[in-house]
């Protein structure tokens, strides 16, 4: 075989390869889109991974090429929610257009208009798990965990900025309003959720913006 047909038939072997890879990472991909967009609708235990899989025309026996139990699975796609969550929270807490106190209000009030736009329904995938999982799966827990310690560090350091600014009160620590800040939004947004109107949602950032952080 001439040293040209060899490297032809190479480059084609590479080639198939790399189209098969990639092949193999958009179906995982759509997986997690998927079953993170059911997990948020129904919960882990209502989501089914047939339905998941019945929904792409992905044969039964290939999700276990890409995830090695339906507990692996919701861990990636903690993982893939956050991905896309933190990233969005990370441009809107650090808008240099805007003041500390500005983004966190922005933040909040997109929320309100995402969760009125649904109906009040699905909200966050990590406060749904939270709720669901906690007590039912240490590993989701830990996995949420982290998510969650990883936002408030988030919000942490907009306050911080904004209370070095003058523009948040220095009454409690970042850490503690941050605290405050995300376990009371994610209250919120259950209760909106339960009485299916934002009210709940008005009312925090109305105390939240008028009197906690105000300095």
């Amino acid at each position: 075989m001439s040293i040209d047909r060899f490297m032809g038939r190479l480059t084609e072997q590479v080639n198939g390869m790399g189209t098969r890879v990639a092949a193999k990472q958009e179906t995982k991909t759509a997986l997690l889109e998927v079953g993170m967009d059911m997990m948020m609708e129904k919960g882990y235990t209502n989501t089914g991974i047939q339905e998941i899989l019945s929904s792409l025309s992905v044969p039964k026996g290939s999700f276990y090429h890409y995830f090695d139990s339906k507990e692996n699975y919701a861990v990636e796609i903690i993982q893939h929610f956050d991905q896309q969550y933190s990233a969005t929270l990370m441009r809107t807490l650090r808008n240099p257009q805007q003041t500390p106190l500005q983004r966190l209000r922005t933040y909040c009030e997109a929320g309100k208009e995402k969760l009125a736009a649904q109906d009040c329904r699905k909200g966050c995938l990590i406060g749904n798990l939270s709720q669901e999982m906690a007590d039912q799966s240490e590993v989701l827990r830990q996995e949420l965990s982290k998510v969650m310690r990883k936002w408030r560090d988030m919000f942490a350091a907009c306050i911080d900025e904004g209370q070095k600014a003058g523009e948040i009160s220095k009454k409690w620590s970042a850490d503690q309003y941050a605290e405050l800040f995300a376990s009371s939004w994610g209250g919120a947004v259950m209760r909106s959720k339960t009485v299916k109107n934002t009210e709940p949602l008005d009312i925090f950032i109305d105390m939240m913006f008028n009197d906690v952080l105000k300095a």
